[in-house]
């Protein structure tokens, strides 16, 4: 059905009151004029009924979404629509079979390890993006803001309860593992998440090294039982190339021209 965005009269204070009172924004909102579209098209009672109550669902998920992207913490809003395929090392299949997120369902991992600028962060926070978007929940960290929320939760003697709360999410996203000193408490504090995780939530990390060399940043046997666990149910993925970063930068495309 087509809605009309002529000026249509306001409801009835009662019918505002009681739509307020029974929380329903969306609907009121959209009530004018899908009553005034109604009444000239002759639209059936029940077709009226679905369009408010679809319009109510559409702005509750809407809200939603937006409720957990901020609650994940993603860094910089980077998309699918910002995702340029054809400049990734990573094969064009495997991107398509990624974003289907199939294996987020199937409570799988993905890691991705390359040079730096090679479209690691970009990735994953666009499939976080999609999960989103897919009616699901994200947490996301880097690991040394990851080490920090766990060192707060061993001092307040919170830790369980801190570690269920990031794996409560569908997708618990590690960035940039490796590219600060890591050690006991960083090491400790990934071991905690991917073995809560484990074969119950997926994990994506991303690193400049391979998950297999993750114990020349943090204490070996720790870094050993982590990746064991990560990688039992993982998809591997190794970009390479020079960065795009500095590709735009020497090509001048990273900013906007001045003038």
């Amino acid at each position: 059905m087509t809605i009309k965005t002529t000026s249509a009269p306001p409801l009835p204070d009662e019918l505002t009151t009681a739509l307020r009172r029974m929380r329903m924004p969306y609907l009121r909102a959209a009530a004018p004029e899908v009553i005034a579209t109604a009444k000239a098209q002759r639209w059936d009672p029940a077709e009226v009924l679905r369009v408010l109550l679809a319009e109510e669902i559409r702005g509750r998920d809407e809200a939603t979404r937006r409720a957990r992207r901020k609650a994940a913490g993603l860094p910089a809003g980077k998309t699918f629509d910002s995702w340029r395929e054809a400049d990734s090392s990573i094969p064009p299949a495997t991107q398509t079979g990624l974003a289907t997120l199939e294996w987020v369902g199937r409570g799988e991992n993905l890691a991705i390890a390359g040079p730096s600028g090679t479209g690691k962060t970009h990735f994953v926070e666009a499939i976080a993006h999609a999960v989103i978007n897919a009616g699901m929940r994200v947490s996301w960290f880097t690991l040394e803001t990851l080490t920090a929320a766990i060192g707060r939760a061993v001092v307040d003697g919170t830790i369980a309860k801190t570690v269920q709360r990031i794996t409560r999410a569908d997708l618990v996203v590690i960035d940039d593992i490796g590219m600060l000193p890591a050690g006991q408490a960083a090491g400790e504090a990934f071991y905690r998440v991917v073995d809560a995780a484990y074969e119950r939530r997926s994990v994506a990390v991303t690193s400049n090294l391979h998950p297999s060399g993750f114990d020349t940043i943090m204490p070996k046997t720790i870094a050993t039982a982590a990746v064991d666990r990560l990688l039992h149910h993982a998809h591997v993925v190794i970009t390479e190339g020079t960065s795009l970063r500095l590709t735009d930068a020497t090509n001048g495309t990273g900013v906007m021209p001045l003038g």
